[in-house]
């Protein structure tokens, strides 16, 4: 089952949920504002995205460019940026999808597919039946 971290009000998310849905996708939704991932919920994801902490902040969001994060976060510890995260959904990039072993974030469906590609994986079984 998949875990798909989103906010209703963001235009990107709804694109992922259009698609999950074309697809036919199992999944638990996740509205990162008022179900905020915790500090180790957060650790997991990073963990098994293979990304830097950056790459989950909403870099374009209100909340980043008022806290100023944009000069602070590069001297910033990884637990100095989760426990920010996990402080504030408004602050976490999304969407994210998780299998519990594999995550993206921010959705571009050529990447969602490329990355369960060839993994016998039931995501790409029920996507390339839906193409």
């Amino acid at each position: 089952m998949y875990t798909f971290y989103q906010y209703s009000s963001c235009s990107t998310c709804r694109k992922a949920l259009k698609f999950l849905n074309e697809k036919e996708i199992e999944f638990k939704s996740v509205h990162l504002v008022t179900e905020t991932p915790s500090e180790e919920v957060l650790k997991t994801l990073l963990k098994n995205s293979g990304l830097p902490i950056k790459k989950f902040f909403n870099t374009s969001g209100q909340k980043y460019k008022e806290l100023g994060l944009k000069d602070k976060i590069n001297n910033m510890s990884e637990y100095e940026a989760i426990k920010l995260l996990a402080s504030d959904g408004m602050l976490i990039k999304r969407p994210i999808i998780s299998d519990e072993t594999k995550v993206m974030v921010g959705f571009k469906e050529e990447e969602w597919i490329k990355l369960w590609k060839g993994l016998n994986d039931p995501f790409i079984i029920y996507i390339y039946k839906k193409l």
